[in-house]
């Protein structure tokens, strides 16, 4: 069973980057998709971006295309999310999920594994 352990959460000012990492010591992470959620207080968990086993095929929700990017590195058995321009909105929770197979899911409930999760705070 693979176990997911994110990092690279913090606190930046509302235009700042921030690199979340997803990290497993577990093989084999490469036959894995992986997927990136975020939940913010009061609210449900969202779909936020998606990466296919090969890295090929991503996903992200409409409305951070542009400003988050997913990648992964199947060699260190990591997956990426770059966020630039970062918005108070932005704050959450966010999470790193995996499914073993094909496509870059955006469904959370397709997701059998999770991480903790690691903390994003933003301010204006």
């Amino acid at each position: 069973q693979v176990q997911l352990v994110e990092s690279g959460g913090g606190l930046v000012q509302a235009g700042g980057s921030l690199r979340l990492s997803c990290a497993t010591s577990d093989a084999p992470f490469s036959s894995y998709a992986m997927g990136w959620f975020r939940q913010a207080p009061g609210k449900e968990r969202e779909f936020v971006a998606s990466i296919s086993w090969s890295g090929g095929s991503t996903n992200y929700a409409d409305s951070l295309k542009g400003r988050f990017t997913i990648s992964r590195d199947n060699a260190k058995n990591t997956v990426y999310l770059q966020m630039n321009s970062l918005k108070p909105e932005d704050t959450a929770v966010y999470y790193c999920a995996a499914v073993r197979g094909v496509g870059a899911p955006t469904r959370p409930y397709v997701y059998n594994i999770w991480g903790q999760g690691t903390q994003v705070t933003v301010s204006s």
